[in-house]
């Protein structure tokens, strides 16, 4: 189990396009907000996949990612900037364009996160999350 978690190096990092961080990281945000619902004892395939929405709607992770600017390390900034900036086609259907970019900008963040393996800011972040889309609720 530890060689499939085990981060990458910096140089095999940084060799991965922005794209490529948010591949990543839409699957790791996605796992953080189902073990989340999980533990707050949500039950029930339906009705798990009707709260996950709530967290991963483009525009949820795009006010997330406006919340946390102040928060984040230059860097963490840089590499949420370049993700924003990718060209990845068109956003969704009903999707504003800027929103889609900006959560393209916060995957790329959790993944180059998960990838070096600093999953204790990975865990700060994924809390703003929570408490973002709690509050609004």
């Amino acid at each position: 189990m530890d060689k499939i978690f085990k981060p990458l190096d910096l140089e095999q990092v940084n060799q991965l396009s922005p794209l490529e961080l948010a591949y990543v990281g839409d699957a790791v945000y996605e796992l953080a907000v189902r073990r989340h619902l999980i533990a707050r004892g949500i039950v029930g395939a339906n009705r798990l996949h009707r709260e996950a929405v709530k967290y991963v709607r483009a525009d949820t992770q795009a006010q997330v990612l406006r919340t946390l600017e102040s928060q984040l390390y230059e860097e963490e900034i840089r590499i949420a900037k370049r993700g924003r900036n990718a060209k990845s086609g068109h956003a969704h259907r009903g999707t504003c364009v800027t929103a889609y970019r900006q959560s393209t900008g916060l995957e790329s963040l959790v993944g180059y996160l998960f990838l070096r393996g600093n999953m204790e800011r990975l865990g700060f972040i994924m809390q703003w999350v929570f408490k973002i889309v709690e509050n609004n609720e």
